[in-house]
C-alpha cells in the first residue's frame, strides 16, 4: 500500500521528541525500554513492554492508530485497531532515537531492576 491508501499516516511531521515525551513529562516511571513514533502526529512514546505503555495510550486516546518504531534500524508500521504490521512510506526524520541514547533509556533513570518492570 501507498502512503495514500492508508489514512493516518502524515508523512510530513517530524517526530515530537528524541525520548517518550510523557516519561520525560514526568509520567510514569520515567524510563522506557524501547521507543514508537505515532504516524499520525510524530508524538514519540514508550513500546508495550515499558512500564508505562504510552505510545499504545496515545493512539487510542487521540485516535491515531498506526504506531512505527523509533528504534535504530527498525522499519516497520504498526495498525493498534487491526493488530497487523504495514509497509508505510518514509517519515521525517530522525528515524530512530539518537544511537548515543541506550535502550532501555534515558541514561541515568533505569532501575538496575528493570527486567522486573516489563510486561
Amino acid at each position: 500500500m501507498t502512503n495514500s491508501q492508508i489514512p493516518g499516516i502524515d508523512t510530513t511531521v517530524a517526530p515530537s521528541s528524541e525520548g517518550c515525551v510523557d516519561c520525560l513529562a514526568g509520567q510514569g516511571p520515567g524510563w522506557w525500554l524501547h521507543l514508537r513514533r505515532c504516524a499520525a502526529c510524530g508524538h514519540i512514546g514508550c513500546c508495550d513492554s515499558s512500564p508505562s505503555q504510552h505510545a499504545s495510550g496515545h493512539a487510542r486516546k487521540a485516535g491515531h492508530p498506526f504506531l512505527t518504531s523509533f528504534e535504530p534500524g527498525e522499519d516497520w508500521f504498526w495498525n493498534t485497531d487491526t493488530e497487523q504490521f504495514y509497509d508505510g512510506p518514509h517519515l521525517p526524520s530522525p528515524q530512530s532515537r539518537p544511537l548515543t541514547q541506550p535502550s532501555p533509556g534515558p541514561a541515568g533513570k533505569v532501575p538496575a531492576d528493570w527486567q522486573r518492570h516489563l510486561h
